[in-house]
Parts: C-alpha cells; sequence; structure tokens
C-alpha cells in the first residue's frame, strides 16, 4: 500500500476490515508488568467525518483463558446487562503529517464519557485498488469512572491492578 499525506479526513463511507484491525488494552499488574487483552469481535466505520466503532464484550481474549469469565462479570464489564463497548467521534484533526487527534464518546458498561484518543492516520490504496484508511490510536482512561472497580490488595498494600487503562485502536477501513 503506498500512502499519502492525509491533510483532512477522506470523505465518503468507509467500513472495516476486520483482519487488519484490532482494539486491545493494557494495564498495569502487580505493579510490575503490563497485562493485555483484546476485543475479537469489533466493528467500524468512518462516514461523513465521523468514526464509530464498537466491540464485543464477549468476544474479550486474554493469555489466561479462565480470566475471560471474571472479565465478563459484574465485576468488570458485566457483559450480561452491557455486552457492547462503543466509541462516537465528536471531532477529528490531523494536527501535522500523519498525527491525528480524536475527541468522543466511549460508553463501557453503559457510562459514556468523553474521552481522547491521539496516534496517526494513513490514507492509500490497497491491492486492488481499493481506497483504505488506517488510524493507529491510543487512549488512557480510568477505569472507575467506568464502573469497572474491582481491586485487590497486594502483600506490600498496593493495588493489583492499576486504575488507568490504555486502550489501543488500530484499525484499517475500506471505502464502501
Amino acid at each position: 500500500m503506498s500512502t499519502t499525506t492525509v491533510e483532512k479526513v477522506p470523505t465518503g463511507r468507509h467500513s472495516l476490515d476486520p483482519v487488519h484491525s484490532t482494539f486491545g488494552f493494557a494495564i498495569k499488574h502487580n505493579g510490575v508488568s503490563t497485562f493485555r487483552g483484546q476485543f475479537e469481535q469489533v466493528d467500524a466505520k468512518l462516514e461523513d467525518g465521523v468514526l464509530t466503532g464498537s466491540a464485543q464484550v464477549e468476544s474479550v481474549k486474554t493469555a489466561i483463558p479462565d480470566l475471560k469469565q471474571h472479565l465478563l462479570s459484574p465485576d468488570f464489564f458485566n457483559a450480561a446487562e452491557t455486552p457492547t463497548v462503543e466509541f462516537r467521534s465528536t471531532d477529528i484533526r490531523i494536527t501535522s503529517g500523519d498525527e491525528v487527534v480524536l475527541e468522543g464518546e466511549l460508553t463501557i458498561r453503559g457510562v459514556t464519557k468523553q474521552v481522547t484518543a491521539k496516534g496517526s492516520i494513513a490514507h492509500g490504496e490497497n491491492i486492488a485498488g481499493t481506497e483504505v484508511v488506517g488510524f493507529d490510536l491510543e487512549a488512557r482512561v480510568d477505569r472507575r469512572e467506568y464502573g469497572l472497580n474491582w481491586q485487590a490488595t497486594l502483600p506490600s498494600g498496593g493495588d493489583v491492578l492499576a486504575w488507568d487503562v490504555v486502550l489501543e485502536v488500530h484499525l484499517e477501513l475500506m471505502k464502501a
């Protein structure tokens, strides 16, 4: 794919290429390492300058398969009552070169909060000649703001999990 400098957000409707897209999260664990997970069922589109996306909570995957049930429980995502994580941009700004800042609304567990994601944007054509747009984004959120309050105490007195979570989104969207 050859890319070009993006001066403005591409117009038209662009749909997710799920093979080349991921939505994951990273959180400090035991105060010493970073634990990562991701959602395997995601959807997104860029239409008329608005980026929207969602992830099916039930599709959460981690390196520890037994952890999935705890993440789906009311201690974390409460998947039975709130089966999706959703995002809708309210502003997309290309700041310089390929750098982009997205302002938007993130909904987790039915709680919607303003969030800022930063990263890069690329624009070009895929091997079939179809226009594609790529976003590599990162946002930091305090999980307590979304009701993800589970915590345990380490023998030293510290927290097992950090309160800040880094959301990592990599999207490739094809023009419809």
